[in-house]
């Protein structure tokens, strides 16, 4: 097993994918990082975008996430995600009008809220997280 690292990721409903894995990628927000075995000892927030699962040099498995938070050691990669979904599952016209909402809500909260409020400032997170959510279905 030294040649993989055992990846899991967990959603708040329920864990999702727990199995050794070649390579995976994660979107840190510092930017993408890629996960081997023996890799040092890392926590990350994850940002809305793709995790990317390597098998024989090639990505096996797409999955989106909606951000969280990533704890590698050595042996393992754990993602604790807010939402996950395989890309090949995001349906477009559903992320289209994902974004077309997170948008009128955050017209509004504008409006309405003081410039940095929370209120704004959890508007501006579902935009982006639906613009990544469109970007990954329009790749896959």
């Amino acid at each position: 097993m030294a040649d993989r690292v055992e990846f899991e990721l967990v959603s708040p409903q329920r864990l999702l994918m727990s199995e050794p894995v070649e390579m995976v990628v994660v979107p840190g927000v510092e930017g993408d990082f890629g996960v081997l075995p023996g890799h040092s000892l890392l926590i990350s927030a994850v940002r809305p975008g793709v995790i990317d699962i390597h098998e024989g040099g090639q990505v096996r498995d797409r999955i989106f996430v909606a951000g969280g938070f990533a704890q590698v050691s050595p042996e393992r990669c754990t993602v604790l995600a807010e939402e996950a979904v395989m890309v090949a599952d995001i349906d477009r016209a559903a992320a289209e009008e994902r974004l077309a909402k997170a948008k009128e809500t955050l017209a509004e909260a504008q409006q309405t809220a003081e410039e940095g409020s929370a209120d704004t400032k959890a508007a501006e997170k579902d935009v982006k997280t639906a613009e990544a959510m469109l970007a990954a279905a329009s790749r896959s």
